[in-house]
């Protein structure tokens, strides 16, 4: 434990040198206001640009704070994974390249406390940011639009939470394996191209995380099926856990190739 509370505040200085814990909430924040303040004036905009024809109107005046957020949802889950992934892909795979890992190795450290450090680290901008994010868009839904139930907002964060927990986990353990080009790469097909297949064909499954997305938004008109909803989640679960075992191990390999 030891170890990974000086791993992890290490791991922190380097996220605040970075900017990471700075330049990320901003963004998520940004992509969570974008929706709900486009859409609000999005007719100003459009008469202010000019050409429309007389009496033209986009119907945007009838659209509800449910619709609003879960149009918010749907774009800031398209950027989330792609940040995630580019933020943190090198976070183990470059310390080897540039042997910043050796002055770690040749010391008697735990390479679990080594891994956790770098997954916790990664976690909490992720989850913080997200976090940030989501309540900065039902803030600003509730003001232009109408209020949204509370706990339908808690339970969406929740869900998605878990959903950035696994897209971390993936990015972390690659990152434990391979190089960071071919890290990055993986876990981009891993979580960017599946949810974007699982978006077109997802209707021949009901149970896997690249569903979470989609159940997180549910919980804003109803409940989710909670046998598929619950599958999920235990699915999840078990991948995240996994891949962590996965990432360990990768990290322990891999110092065979560290050149000291």
């Amino acid at each position: 434990m030891m170890q990974w509370r000086v791993l992890l505040q290490k791991e922190w200085r380097d996220h605040v040198r970075s900017l990471k814990v700075l330049w990320i909430p901003l963004v998520f924040v940004l992509y969570g206001v974008m929706q709900p303040v486009m859409l609000y004036y999005m007719e100003d905009i459009m008469k202010a640009v000019g050409n429309m024809p007389e009496g033209f109107d986009m119907g945007i005046t009838d659209v509800t704070s449910v619709e609003v957020m879960a149009s918010t949802v749907g774009q800031f889950h398209l950027i989330v994974s792609l940040i995630i992934v580019l933020s943190f892909m090198g976070i183990i795979s470059k310390e080897r390249k540039n042997r910043t890992a050796a002055l770690l190795y040749v010391r008697p450290i735990s390479f679990s406390s080594y891994y956790f450090s770098k997954w916790s680290g990664a976690t909490i901008v992720a989850l913080v940011s997200t976090i940030i994010g989501l309540l900065a868009s039902y803030y600003y839904t509730v003001i232009l639009y109408n209020e949204v139930d509370a706990w339908r907002i808690a339970a969406l964060i929740g869900t998605y939470s878990l959903w950035v927990l696994f897209v971390v986990t993936v990015t972390v353990t690659a990152s434990a394996l391979f190089p960071t080009g071919v890290a990055g790469t993986l876990a981009i097909l891993l979580t960017y191209f599946v949810q974007l297949i699982d978006s077109i064909i997802g209707q021949f499954w009901t149970v896997s995380p690249w569903k979470l997305g989609t159940y997180a938004v549910t919980w804003l008109g109803s409940k989710p099926d909670s046998s598929d909803f619950w599958l999920s989640v235990v699915v999840t679960v078990i991948a995240i856990i996994v891949l962590m075992f996965v990432g360990v191990f990768g990290a322990r390999k891999n110092m065979e190739n560290i050149k000291i």
